[in-house]
């Protein structure tokens, strides 16, 4: 069904699928094969929550069946959906590397998998053949009032150490095993974050060039597999520059910047409620409950032992900052789905995901 032009909101989701695998395919190994059950339970789940949320533009992550969601898609209004690689078949039916996808209630219009500055990638002290450890999809979406703007959808390299050793197929003793295993890991994990963060890195360097090419705003949603404050991907947001006239760097700078959507929501909430009186907010419990949001901690969308961590993001340019002078729309709401991760109920959410599903509100600003 079209979604009215007079709509003056936009939602962005980010949606993780874990293992989105048709039977009787198999996941990595074998005897991973949802039942017919099983996989009914997964394919509900997905689409009672787009029931109850009602996105407009979605990336998902960990698809191994893009037509099977292609299909799922669809019968929930999606008319728009993409997909810039497919996932690896090995011994006929058991497959590993999923891939990225994305599906929208307006058209899109242009469909890429962002290539590497290889030049660049081997100047950073990288490998010549290089690449994404998935291939990042972007896809142009016609949307309403603010026309094209690209929305990039990833997952980058995880946490696991690109190295391991066959304990079982040595003759090691216990301790060489252990010594061996701790080798692999300190290196293995680096080599991970090494990955990682040059993703984000040359991701980042053809998103400046495509804006400067196309003035499109930009939308880059996913699975970034780390936290934003750690480090490996703070330049993701970078919006300083040193040695650079303040007034050029003001000018020009934001226009190439991106944002985490949460620090919009929060700014948002902060600057309405800032000039109104504490009689006013007892009386709009909306703005209250916004106000309590911001006061507790942010959600985590992934939760791994007792340790928890956000790793689901939306980032947008200054289209959508309500204090950018010539911005259109505003971060009006910030949610994660995390019942499923919380309060688990298993004949609800037996199939669902390991992550928590972030959802961004976007109001049209008058």
């Amino acid at each position: 069904m079209p979604v009215s032009e007079k709509n003056t909101q936009l939602k962005i989701a980010t949606f993780n699928l874990f293992n989105y695998l048709e039977p009787p395919n198999a996941c990595y190994e074998f005897e991973r094969i949802y039942s017919a059950e099983q996989w009914a339970k997964k394919q509900n789940w997905i689409t009672a929550y787009l029931q109850e949320y009602q996105p407009d533009i979605i990336g998902f992550q960990e698809v191994f069946s893009p037509d099977s969601l292609k299909a799922l898609v669809a019968r929930q209004g999606y008319e728009y959906f993409e997909v810039v690689d497919q996932p690896e078949i090995v011994d006929d039916f058991i497959y590993r590397s999923p891939v990225v996808a994305i599906a929208s209630r307006y058209p899109i219009v242009d469909i890429a998998s962002v290539k590497p500055n290889m030049e660049l990638a081997q100047s950073l002290g990288l490998t010549d053949d290089f690449s994404f450890s998935r291939k990042v999809l972007r896809a142009t979406i016609d949307a309403p009032h603010i026309g094209n703007t690209d929305c990039y959808v990833v997952h980058f390299k995880s946490k696991r150490s690109m190295f391991e050793i066959d304990e079982q197929n040595n003759t090691w003793s216990p301790e060489k095993t252990i010594i061996e295993s701790l080798k692999a890991n300190v290196a293995g994990s680096w080599g991970s974050t090494i990955q990682r963060g040059s993703e984000a890195t040359l991701l980042m360097i053809e998103m400046i060039e495509r804006r400067e090419a196309t003035n499109y705003p930009m939308v880059l949603m996913g699975d970034f597999n780390n936290t934003l404050t750690d480090g490996v991907l703070s330049h993701l947001l970078t919006d300083t520059l040193r040695f650079v006239s303040a007034i050029d760097r003001d000018a020009y700078l934001a226009k190439y910047c991106l944002q985490d959507a949460w620090n919009l929501f929060e700014a948002v909430i902060v600057n309405d409620n800032k000039d109104i009186s504490e009689n006013d907010k007892a009386v709009d419990s909306n703005k209250s409950a916004d106000i309590n949001q911001l006061s507790a901690a942010r959600t985590p969308t992934h939760y791994y032992g007792a340790s928890n961590s956000v790793l689901d993001y939306i980032l947008l340019s200054c289209e959508f900052d309500a204090s950018y002078h010539d911005s259109l729309y505003q971060v009006s709401g910030h949610h994660t789905y995390d019942r499923h991760l919380i309060n688990p109920i298993f004949d609800r959410d037996g199939e669902s995901t390991d992550h928590g599903v972030v959802l961004v509100t976007l109001a049209l600003r008058s």
